[in-house]
Formats: C-alpha cells, sequence, structure tokens
C-alpha cells in the first residue's frame, strides 16, 4: 500500500486552531525537536530517552518536510510534534496499512488541552485529505494521559498486547467525513 505521503501529495498549508497552528517542520525547530527527543518526561512510555548528544548528532539540520508531519507552534514557538503515517510494518494485523497517529509534546505544553486541540486538527485535515481513511492509534496502557486523549478523540479499543516490555493498548477511530 502507498504510504501517506504519496497519498495526499505535498505538505499542507498551516491549520490553525484557535490557539496553535499547526504546520510543516522548519530549520528553526531543530532544538525543540531535540529537547523534544531527549526528554526523559516525553520518553516514559516510549522506551526512555536516548542522549541528547546523540539525537544532536543524528537530527537533520531541517527536519523531514512531508504531508502528515505536523510542528504544533503555541505563540511563534513548537510545543510539540503530530505525525500522521501510513502504519507499515505494524506488529498487529489490526493496524496494518491505516494511518497511524503520534504525537509528542514538551511536558510545560502538558495539562492544557494542546493534545487534543492539536490531533483534532491534524485528524480533520486527513479526513479532507482522505476521506472514508481509518486511523489506529497505540500506546501503553500505563499512560493514563495518552489513554485519555484516546478516548476523547474517538479511538475505542481493538486489542491490548505485550510490547517493549509493557502492555500496550490499540484504538481505532472509524472514518470520518470532512466537516463543512
Amino acid at each position: 500500500m502507498e504510504d501517506l505521503a504519496s497519498s495526499v501529495g505535498r505538505p499542507p498549508e498551516p491549520i490553525r486552531t484557535e490557539r496553535l497552528v499547526l504546520r510543516a517542520p522548519e530549520a528553526r525547530d531543530r532544538a525543540a525537536f531535540v529537547e523534544l527527543h531527549a526528554s526523559p518526561e516525553v520518553h516514559t512510555y516510549l522506551g526512555g530517552p536516548r542522549s541528547r548528544d546523540e539525537i544532536e548528532r543524528e537530527m537533520p539540520a531541517a527536519p523531514e518536510r512531508r504531508p502528515g508531519n505536523f510542528v504544533v507552534e503555541l505563540d511563534g514557538a513548537m510545543i510539540g510534534q503530530v505525525l500522521l503515517r501510513r502504519a507499515t510494518g505494524h506488529s498487529r494485523p489490526a493496524a496494518a496499512g491505516k494511518a497511524d497517529l503520534g504525537y509528542l509534546f514538551l511536558p510545560r505544553a502538558w495539562g492544557f488541552g494542546y493534545g487534543f486541540e492539536a490531533c483534532a486538527a491534524a485528524l480533520g485535515w486527513l479526513a479532507g485529505v482522505l476521506p472514508g481513511e481509518p486511523v489506529v492509534l497505540t500506546t501503553q496502557t500505563a499512560n493514563a494521559g495518552s489513554m485519555r486523549l484516546a478516548a476523547k478523540l474517538g479511538f475505542t479499543e481493538v486489542e491490548r498486547f505485550e510490547a517493549w516490555g509493557a502492555e500496550q493498548w490499540l484504538g481505532m477511530r472509524p472514518a470520518v467525513s470532512p466537516s463543512h
């Protein structure tokens, strides 16, 4: 199955919500990406953080710009990332080939509803460019915040499974028609 980028073409114009802007990554976001990927809090349920030095060495000067890869910006500063990509090579047959939602937010942005606002906007964009596309999301069951966000976004449990030494939750959001 083709990847999400080839399905929808070029990265979209910025998406504006009440408080946020979702836009393509830019070179100016590099430091925030390093902070995001080196954060022990962000990676508590993602296998733990990697060293800042390792991330600095591996992070390109300009992050990849492709459809479904959104920087989440608040007041001109990056606070997180939302990813919509094709679930290829997924260990769970129920997820294979579907659009997969992922998100990471800096700890200082937690607890303000930004995750819901940004993910809902990205899902709305996806419904507009790929109507009828179901979306999957995987998180650790121990990640209470992510479990609440998944439910609020309309994901329902498909299965639970063991991976990376922890119980994982796979949810699916049925296809949603774009709103007009």
